[in-house]
Protein backbone atom coordinates (compact mmCIF):
# COMPACT_ATOMS: atom_id res chain seq x y z
CA UNK A 1 0.00 0.00 0.00
CA UNK A 2 1.60 3.54 -1.20
CA UNK A 3 2.12 6.08 1.98
CA UNK A 4 3.34 9.53 2.24
CA UNK A 5 6.92 8.97 4.17
CA UNK A 6 8.63 12.54 3.75
CA UNK A 7 8.69 15.21 6.41
CA UNK A 8 5.53 15.85 7.43
CA UNK A 9 5.97 19.45 9.35
CA UNK A 10 6.37 20.79 5.86
CA UNK A 11 2.86 20.30 5.30
CA UNK A 12 1.89 22.43 8.16
CA UNK A 13 4.18 25.23 7.64
CA UNK A 14 2.69 24.82 3.49
CA UNK A 15 -0.88 25.13 5.18
CA UNK A 16 0.53 28.00 7.78
CA UNK A 17 -1.46 26.04 10.26
CA UNK A 18 -0.79 23.37 12.30
CA UNK A 19 -1.85 19.90 11.23
CA UNK A 20 -1.19 17.77 14.51
CA UNK A 21 0.55 15.32 12.59
CA UNK A 22 3.55 14.38 14.83
CA UNK A 23 1.53 14.22 18.08
CA UNK A 24 2.40 15.74 21.45
CA UNK A 25 5.62 17.63 19.55
CA UNK A 26 2.85 19.85 18.06
CA UNK A 27 2.55 21.14 21.33
CA UNK A 28 6.09 21.10 22.61
CA UNK A 29 8.32 21.59 20.08
CA UNK A 30 6.73 22.47 16.43
CA UNK A 31 8.44 23.70 13.74
CA UNK A 32 5.82 26.29 13.06
CA UNK A 33 6.71 28.15 15.80
CA UNK A 34 9.85 28.55 14.94
CA UNK A 35 9.80 28.89 11.29
CA UNK A 36 6.24 30.21 10.25
CA UNK A 37 7.09 30.41 6.89
CA UNK A 38 6.36 27.67 3.42
CA UNK A 39 8.91 25.25 2.70
CA UNK A 40 11.11 25.73 -0.12
CA UNK A 41 14.23 28.36 -1.77
CA UNK A 42 12.07 31.41 -2.48
CA UNK A 43 9.87 31.94 0.27
CA UNK A 44 10.67 35.23 0.26
CA UNK A 45 9.85 36.26 -2.89
CA UNK A 46 6.52 38.04 -3.32
CA UNK A 47 3.88 35.98 -4.05
CA UNK A 48 1.34 36.77 -7.15
CA UNK A 49 -2.72 37.17 -6.42
CA UNK A 50 -4.08 33.53 -6.30
CA UNK A 51 -6.49 32.16 -8.47
CA UNK A 52 -10.07 30.65 -7.66
CA UNK A 53 -8.29 27.24 -8.54
CA UNK A 54 -5.28 28.32 -6.27
CA UNK A 55 -7.43 28.53 -3.41
CA UNK A 56 -9.73 25.38 -4.15
CA UNK A 57 -6.76 23.71 -4.16
CA UNK A 58 -5.16 24.92 -1.06
CA UNK A 59 -8.53 24.16 0.44
CA UNK A 60 -7.95 20.25 -0.92
CA UNK A 61 -4.70 20.03 -0.02
CA UNK A 62 -4.77 21.33 3.60
CA UNK A 63 -8.31 18.55 4.49
CA UNK A 64 -5.76 15.92 2.42
CA UNK A 65 -3.02 16.50 4.67
CA UNK A 66 -5.06 16.91 7.86
CA UNK A 67 -6.23 13.36 7.45
CA UNK A 68 -3.02 12.06 5.97
CA UNK A 69 -4.60 10.88 2.85
CA UNK A 70 -2.83 10.07 -0.35
CA UNK A 71 -4.58 11.70 -3.92
CA UNK A 72 -5.94 8.78 -5.14
CA UNK A 73 -7.80 7.88 -1.39
CA UNK A 74 -9.12 11.57 -0.82
CA UNK A 75 -10.46 11.47 -4.19
CA UNK A 76 -12.85 7.97 -3.60
CA UNK A 77 -14.30 9.59 -0.71
CA UNK A 78 -15.18 12.75 -2.56
CA UNK A 79 -16.65 10.34 -5.32
CA UNK A 80 -18.46 8.45 -3.12
CA UNK A 81 -19.84 11.64 -0.98
CA UNK A 82 -21.43 13.03 -4.77
CA UNK A 83 -23.42 9.85 -5.10
CA UNK A 84 -25.20 9.46 -1.62
CA UNK A 85 -28.31 11.39 -0.69
CA UNK A 86 -27.83 15.29 1.67
CA UNK A 87 -24.92 18.00 0.81
CA UNK A 88 -21.55 16.48 -0.64
CA UNK A 89 -19.87 18.54 1.66
CA UNK A 90 -21.25 17.34 4.70
CA UNK A 91 -21.18 13.96 3.35
CA UNK A 92 -17.56 14.32 2.85
CA UNK A 93 -16.45 15.21 6.00
CA UNK A 94 -18.37 12.71 8.20
CA UNK A 95 -16.93 9.79 5.74
CA UNK A 96 -13.75 10.81 6.63
CA UNK A 97 -14.06 11.11 10.40
CA UNK A 98 -15.61 7.74 10.32
CA UNK A 99 -12.36 6.09 9.14
CA UNK A 100 -11.46 3.54 11.79
CA UNK A 101 -7.42 5.76 12.17
CA UNK A 102 -9.57 8.78 12.83
CA UNK A 103 -12.09 7.53 15.33
CA UNK A 104 -8.57 6.02 17.37
CA UNK A 105 -7.12 9.76 17.32
CA UNK A 106 -10.59 11.29 18.03
CA UNK A 107 -10.58 9.17 21.36
CA UNK A 108 -7.43 9.84 22.70
CA UNK A 109 -5.95 6.30 22.18
CA UNK A 110 -3.24 7.93 19.64
CA UNK A 111 -1.31 10.90 19.65
CA UNK A 112 -2.09 11.24 16.13
CA UNK A 113 -4.16 10.20 13.13
CA UNK A 114 -0.52 8.76 11.92
CA UNK A 115 -0.08 7.28 15.26
CA UNK A 116 -3.69 5.81 14.98
CA UNK A 117 -3.45 4.11 11.66
CA UNK A 118 -0.03 2.27 12.99
CA UNK A 119 -1.93 0.88 15.95
CA UNK A 120 -4.89 -0.32 14.09
CA UNK A 121 -2.76 -2.22 11.00
CA UNK A 122 -0.71 -3.79 14.25
CA UNK A 123 -4.13 -4.71 15.35
CA UNK A 124 -3.67 -3.62 18.83
CA UNK A 125 -7.73 -2.22 18.18
CA UNK A 126 -11.57 -4.04 17.91
CA UNK A 127 -14.58 -3.15 17.00
CA UNK A 128 -17.50 -4.64 18.17
CA UNK A 129 -15.35 -7.62 19.77
CA UNK A 130 -13.48 -8.50 16.29
CA UNK A 131 -9.78 -7.29 15.91
CA UNK A 132 -9.46 -4.55 12.69
CA UNK A 133 -6.73 -4.13 10.92
CA UNK A 134 -7.52 -1.64 8.05
CA UNK A 135 -7.11 1.93 9.14
CA UNK A 136 -9.84 2.89 6.19
CA UNK A 137 -12.78 0.93 8.04
CA UNK A 138 -15.79 3.34 8.36
CA UNK A 139 -17.33 2.59 12.09
CA UNK A 140 -21.39 3.27 12.39
CA UNK A 141 -23.42 4.60 15.29
CA UNK A 142 -23.34 2.00 17.90
CA UNK A 143 -20.18 0.65 17.39
CA UNK A 144 -18.27 -0.21 20.43
CA UNK A 145 -14.27 0.50 19.82
CA UNK A 146 -12.06 -1.07 22.36
CA UNK A 147 -8.11 -1.36 22.43
CA UNK A 148 -7.33 -5.17 23.06
CA UNK A 149 -6.77 -6.53 26.36
CA UNK A 150 -2.84 -7.50 25.38
CA UNK A 151 -2.29 -4.40 24.27
CA UNK A 152 -3.57 -2.10 27.19
CA UNK A 153 -0.16 -1.85 28.80
CA UNK A 154 1.95 -0.67 25.73
CA UNK A 155 2.81 2.63 26.91
CA UNK A 156 2.58 4.81 23.40
CA UNK A 157 -1.07 3.82 24.43
CA UNK A 158 -0.99 4.87 27.65
CA UNK A 159 1.23 7.90 27.06
CA UNK A 160 -1.48 9.05 24.47
CA UNK A 161 -4.52 8.68 27.00
CA UNK A 162 -2.37 10.37 29.65
CA UNK A 163 -1.96 13.69 27.56
CA UNK A 164 -6.25 13.23 26.25
CA UNK A 165 -7.66 13.64 29.21
CA UNK A 166 -6.00 16.58 29.30
CA UNK A 167 -8.57 17.76 26.37
CA UNK A 168 -12.06 17.42 24.91
CA UNK A 169 -13.12 14.68 23.34
CA UNK A 170 -15.75 15.39 20.50
CA UNK A 171 -19.44 14.82 21.66
CA UNK A 172 -20.53 11.75 19.11
CA UNK A 173 -17.74 9.82 21.01
CA UNK A 174 -18.28 8.15 24.01
CA UNK A 175 -15.11 7.28 25.55
CA UNK A 176 -13.86 5.87 28.89
CA UNK A 177 -10.42 5.99 28.90
CA UNK A 178 -9.65 3.90 31.91
CA UNK A 179 -11.26 0.80 30.11
CA UNK A 180 -10.07 1.99 27.01
CA UNK A 181 -12.85 1.70 25.08
CA UNK A 182 -15.05 3.92 23.05
CA UNK A 183 -19.19 3.78 21.61
CA UNK A 184 -20.15 5.73 18.45
CA UNK A 185 -23.38 7.38 19.83
CA UNK A 186 -24.11 9.49 16.61
CA UNK A 187 -22.75 11.00 12.87
CA UNK A 188 -20.25 13.85 13.56
CA UNK A 189 -21.76 17.18 12.77
CA UNK A 190 -20.14 20.36 10.78
CA UNK A 191 -19.46 21.96 14.28
CA UNK A 192 -17.76 18.97 15.15
CA UNK A 193 -14.99 18.88 12.78
CA UNK A 194 -12.21 21.13 12.13
CA UNK A 195 -13.33 24.61 10.71
CA UNK A 196 -10.36 25.69 9.13
CA UNK A 197 -11.97 22.91 6.54
CA UNK A 198 -13.36 24.40 4.02
CA UNK A 199 -15.78 21.74 2.58
CA UNK A 200 -17.21 23.57 -0.04
CA UNK A 201 -13.93 24.80 -2.19
CA UNK A 202 -13.26 20.84 -2.11
CA UNK A 203 -16.73 20.07 -3.67
CA UNK A 204 -15.78 22.90 -6.19
CA UNK A 205 -12.20 21.82 -6.83
CA UNK A 206 -13.39 18.39 -8.11
CA UNK A 207 -16.62 19.85 -9.95
CA UNK A 208 -14.23 21.43 -12.42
Amino acid sequence: MARYEGAVCRHCRREGVKLFLKGEKCFTKCTLDRRAMPPGMHTQVRRRKVSDYGIQLRAKQRARRIYFLLEGQFRLYVNKASKMAGVTGLNLLRLLEARLDNVIYRTGFASSRRDARQLVSHRHITVNGRIVNVPSYSVRVGDMIQIREASKETDRIKNAIDAAKQRTTVPWLSVDHDNMTAKVTALPGREDVDQTIQEQLIVEFYSR
